[in-house]
């Protein structure tokens, strides 16, 4: 209703100021200021109805539209009056939002019976989401939250691959959960000492056992890659100098035998890695724990016929399914 008030006032103005042009007994300069003056007026009440009109928007950007309305009806008088009036009218017809319905019906995708749930963590997708910087801050913060209930040997490289990330937010999360897990880590060990050194001489029972969880500890610390550098350095010495305190005393344990095995393998130790691994073998310790370890020492050796032969023999086991590829490869190089 006021847009139609204005734009009555405005015509009416145009209306006055061409008819006082006639009606005016004087110069030519005072019918000039009549029309000029009325006109300007016309105008800016033209502009103010028509701008009404269109859709909202920034009130800077109403401002300039309203000044641009007013100088195109007072710089061309009759065109420029009628053009903004009728181009206003058009797009308030045509650019008017339309209605659509509440809900929209869609139809069902066709169910696929041969589709089985994937159960296995892809953790290379779950890389390349997290180093994704066109993902939202928001959806990667919440996958590597979810990283806390995953296997520390898993999520440990994800995180150490985001220290370097350009979001600030995403690093500190990483630093904050690399840091809580090796003080988990740490702060166990700590309680193990303490146990330790609280036992009696004699209890050599219980001192083997708190022995022994001190070596899967500082094990985890490596295992885990939660260790790094001379860190890394010193929990594997800690891990092997527990790990055969327990051997000593207990020889026939298998377990422990491969752990010393993998131990002087990562110290670069392979022969004494290879007589851990045939210890463990000969003790009982199932046959696909071993092999693989043995297939990349013999790789590390450049011994590459030990190592196919050792990766056929895991090609007779089905139950190795991450291997599955490093042993077709080597299977059909043959």
């Amino acid at each position: 209703m006021a847009s139609l008030k204005l734009g009555l006032s405005a015509l009416l103005l145009e209306i006055g100021a061409w008819s006082g042009v006639l009606l005016i007994d004087g110069g030519a300069d005072q019918r000039l200021a009549w029309y000029l003056l009325v006109h300007l007026g016309a105008s800016l009440l033209l502009a103010a109805a028509t701008a009404a009109l269109l859709p909202a928007g920034p009130p800077r950007q109403r401002l300039r539209l309203l000044l641009l309305m007013a100088a195109c009806c007072y710089g061309v008088p009759i065109a420029g009056f009628v053009g903004v009036a009728v181009g206003t009218l058009l797009l308030r017809v045509y650019r008017s939002p339309q209605a659509r319905p509440a809900f929209e019906s869609l139809q069902l995708p066709a169910f696929d019976p041969h589709q089985r749930p994937q159960a296995g963590f892809r953790q290379s997708g779950l890389r390349s989401f997290l180093g994704n910087s066109a993902v939202p801050i928001n959806a990667r913060i919440g996958a590597m939250t979810a990283l806390q209930y995953v296997s520390g040997r898993v999520s440990t490289p994800l995180l150490r691959d985001v220290l370097s990330d350009p979001s600030e937010d995403i690093r500190l999360l990483a630093y904050g959960m690399l840091d809580n897990q090796e003080k988990r880590i740490n702060r166990a060990i700590d309680e193990e000492l303490k146990a330790l050194a609280e036992l009696p001489a004699g209890d050599s029972r219980a001192r083997l056992d708190v022995t022994q969880r001190l070596s899967d500890l500082y094990w985890e610390l490596v295992y885990q890659e939660l260790a790094q550098g001379d860190l890394r350095d010193y929990a594997i010495a800690e891990s092997r100098r527990y790990c055969q305190i327990v051997l000593a005393a207990a020889p026939d344990n298998a377990a422990l035998q491969l752990r010393l095995g993998r131990l002087l393998h990562e110290t670069g130790d392979l022969d004494g890695a290879d007589r851990a691994y045939r210890r463990a073998l000969e003790l009982g310790l199932p046959a696909t724990r071993v092999l693989p370890y043995q297939a990349e020492l013999g790789f590390e050796r450049r011994d590459f016929a030990t190592t196919a032969r050792l990766m056929n023999e895991l090609a007779n086991w089905a139950s190795l399914p991450r291997l599955r590829p490093v042993i077709d490869y080597w299977t059909n190089a043959r």
